[in-house]
């Protein structure tokens, strides 16, 4: 299952006979608040599990989810449990249609693990506590981490995440050092068996457009292992910025990073 943020219970709510917000805000908030809860889960959802997740009055849930139901972003089941609906698929579907970065980063997931490197995923920021997994690629190893396209997981926890931060305003030693050198590792913060390698991926004037990482068993991540690592991700990272029409930022420029046999030829041409 994947992580949210727990939103706080309002201090009033309608329950409680306090009258929304003007403009409806709050409402819209709360709705999406829902459909959020609904989407993390891996199964359908009972109403008390919605009112888990959101610290939501149930009757609030049920009114607000009136008014999903008939926009089509939930369905209920008839054992009366709620999951996704059909506009929620086709956002999705008009999402993956739209979304041409996915046609520039999936080869370049693919190209790693084909390389022999562990799992490739390509992470970008979701809100100010998470970040979503947007593509993943298994390894051919026989044992995997836990990372699932579509995810939401902790931004201060794992390599994705601290890259993600440390271009987006992360302050500290570790930060400072991820810009010097254009990466991060983990081990063993999400999970104590899991590892992972990420470096930066920019996009139009050296804004951060999110991570490219390797993650698998931390027991495949000895120093020699990441090192290598190291010496594959960052000209792909490198790579991957330009062909999105980025701007590799010119202190990671002068990082001894090896050039793949791509950039090699473009760098005679």
């Amino acid at each position: 299952m994947t992580t949210m943020a727990r939103a706080s219970r309002p201090a009033t709510d309608p329950e409680q006979g306090a009258a929304e917000p003007a403009g409806g805000v709050a409402a819209v908030e709360r709705a999406l608040l829902i459909v959020s809860a609904i989407e993390a889960s891996d199964t359908p959802s009972e109403l008390s599990e919605i009112a888990a997740r959101t610290d939501l009055y149930k009757s609030t849930i049920l009114r607000l989810l009136g008014t999903l139901i008939s926009a089509g972003y939930v369905t209920r089941l008839s054992d009366g449990r709620y999951d996704l609906g059909p506009t929620s698929f086709r956002l999705g579907a008009a999402f993956s249609r739209r979304n041409a970065i996915a046609h520039r980063v999936l080869p370049a997931l693919h190209a790693l693990v084909d390389r022999g490197t562990e799992s490739a995923s390509f992470h970008v920021r979701q809100d100010a506590e998470t970040r979503t997994c947007l593509f993943r690629v298994n390894s051919h190893h026989a044992t995997l981490d836990r990372i699932e396209a579509g995810g939401s997981y902790p931004m201060k926890r794992g390599a994705a995440g601290h890259v993600i931060l440390a271009y987006t305003g992360g302050k500290g030693p570790r930060y400072d050092e991820i810009r010097a050198t254009g990466f991060a590792v983990s081990l063993g913060e999400r999970d104590p068996s899991c590892a992972g390698l990420a470096a930066p991926v920019f996009g139009h004037a050296g804004t951060l457009i999110g991570a490219i990482s390797l993650s698998g068993p931390r027991e495949r991540f000895g120093k020699s292992e990441i090192e290598r690592m190291k010496t594959l991700l960052g000209p792909v990272a490198k790579e991957l910025t330009l062909s999105l029409g980025g701007q590799w930022p010119d202190g990671l420029r002068r990082s001894p990073l090896p050039q793949s046999k791509a950039g090699k030829r473009r760098a005679s041409a």
